[in-house]
Formats: C-alpha cells, sequence, structure tokens
C-alpha cells in the first residue's frame, strides 16, 4: 500500500520520515560504519599514504565519479513527468544536479594533480584489480533497477558517505599542508564540497524515495531497497580494499595501518 508521504519536519533528520526509513537506515548502519572506519581515511589524514596506494585511489574511484552524472541520468530516464508527486520530485532534483556532478568530476582531476596523480594516469592508466566494484554496482542498479533503487543506492548511500568521509579529511592540516601551496585551494575544492556539513543532497534523495514509496511500502519494496543501500556501501569498502592492496609477481600485499 503506498499511502502518500510528504516531508513535514526538518530535511535533515531523520524522525521526519516515514518508520520503514529509519529502520533501513538503521540496519544499513554497520555497512556504513564499515566505510567511515576505513583505514585507508588514517593513512591519508596523516599523509601516510602511499605514493602507490593514493595512485589507486584517485584512478579507482575516477570511474564513479566521470559516470555520476550517468547513474543520474539513468534515473532521469526512468520518471514520468506527472504520473506520481514522486516522480515529479525526482525529475526537478535530478535535472538540477546533473550539471552540478559535471564540475565535481573536474575537481576531483585537480585533487588528484596536487595529489601527486596525473591526469593522464587517472584518465587512461591501469587500475588497481577489484576497484570497479563500486562503478560496476551504480551502473547496474541505475542502469536495471527502479527508480527509488536506483536514487537510494547512489544518491542517498554514496554520496551521504562520501560527505562524511570527505569531512575527515577536509578537516585534517597535516593532509592539507602534504599539498603543494600554490595548488592547495584548488586541490581541496572537491573535498571542501562534499565536506559541507550544510550538504543536503543525500537527504533530498531521502526524501524522493520516500515520497516515490509512500508511508507503508510493501515488506519486500523495503528489504530490497535496504539490501541496495548496503551493497552500495560494502561496494565502496571494497573499492578501498583494493586500492590498499599492492601486486608484487602476482602476489597480493596490503598495506599496513599503524595502530
Amino acid at each position: 500500500m503506498n499511502r502518500r508521504f510528504e516531508l513535514t519536519g526538518p530535511l535533515t533528520e531523520l524522525t521526519s520520515y516515514p518508520l520503514w526509513a529509519q529502520q533501513m537506515v538503521h540496519d544499513s548502519e554497520e555497512a556504513k560504519q564499515g566505510v567511515l572506519k576505513h583505514p585507508l581515511w588514517t593513512l591519508m589524514r596523516e599523509n601516510r599514504l602511499s605514493r602507490e596506494a593514493t595512485r589507486n585511489f584517485m584512478a579507482g574511484i575516477w570511474p564513479v565519479i566521470e559516470r555520476f552524472p550517468a547513474y543520474m541520468a539513468h534515473n532521469l530516464l526512468k520518471t514520468q513527468y506527472g504520473r506520481s508527486p514522486g516522480d515529479n520530485l525526482a525529475r526537478r532534483w535530478l535535472v538540477r544536479n546533473i550539471r552540478v556532478e559535471q564540475n565535481h568530476a573536474d575537481h576531483w582531476l585537480n585533487w588528484a594533480t596536487g595529489a601527486g596523480v596525473t591526469r593522464e594516469e587517472v584518465l587512461y592508466g591501469e587500475r588497481a584489480p577489484g576497484t570497479q566494484t563500486l562503478a560496476d554496482w551504480c551502473e547496474e542498479v541505475s542502469r536495471h533497477d527502479s527508480l527509488a533503487a536506483g536514487v537510494i543506492a547512489t544518491n542517498y548511500a554514496v554520496e551521504g558517505a562520501t560527505g562524511e568521509w570527505s569531512q575527515l579529511i577536509y578537516a585534517s592540516t597535516t593532509y592539507a599542508e602534504s599539498l603543494p601551496a600554490e595548488k592547495r585551494t584548488q586541490s581541496l575544492r572537491w573535498l571542501q564540497l562534499h565536506a559541507a556539513y550544510d550538504d543536503t543532497h543525500p537527504w533530498e534523495a531521502l526524501e524522493i524515495v520516500c515520497t516515490l514509496k509512500g508511508t507503508a511500502p510493501a515488506a519486500d519494496e523495503v528489504d530490497h531497497l535496504t539490501e541496495c543501500v548496503k551493497r552500495s556501501y560494502t561496494g565502496m569498502s571494497v573499492t578501498l580494499d583494493r586500492c590498499l592492496a599492492t601486486y608484487h609477481g602476482g602476489r597480493e600485499e596490503v598495506s599496513e595501518v599503524a595502530a
């Protein structure tokens, strides 16, 4: 049963959303923490991330950055103006924000350059095995699943967790000072935008999904959306794991993190 949902409380408070959405967020929290507590962030914050791992990160995450407007475009194609309040809300939001994501791609390349990874390495270099995991999942869910699933997996889960790990890195003076002074502001722009404490994108995505599904969707629909959120977080964690792995003569080694 789709009982209509309309946001009446603050956008950025979970209690403003239906109980099923609150439970979905709760059930996926452990997987999200696996992303936020990943050792790669500690190494980066402390300027101890190796050159190889930095390159793996910048080049390995790039397919997600580069394709993010396309993920949103795939979801836009699923909308039909006037079909439902959720369709209308999603359509307006996706059209408005697709262009913004293109600018984020430019900022990512500037960050990579400041971190010592050339544009050529990011755009055309070989990527570490397994770093395509998140990009492949985002492509799959955006192309082939429902509008609600595509939005919850990418604009809610991926953007939301990214905003939180970006805060961890952007707050590090040690990391900022490791970047060339003449390029520092430009290099930090991607992190600055994503670390904004008032970033409402993930919450707006959650509002879209709740408007699409209403206050009482079927249990199997909620289970599927929850699984999509978890898969996004898991895909992020696996991709980060692969960024830290190095390969020597076909043998994999994983960078150590000091306690």
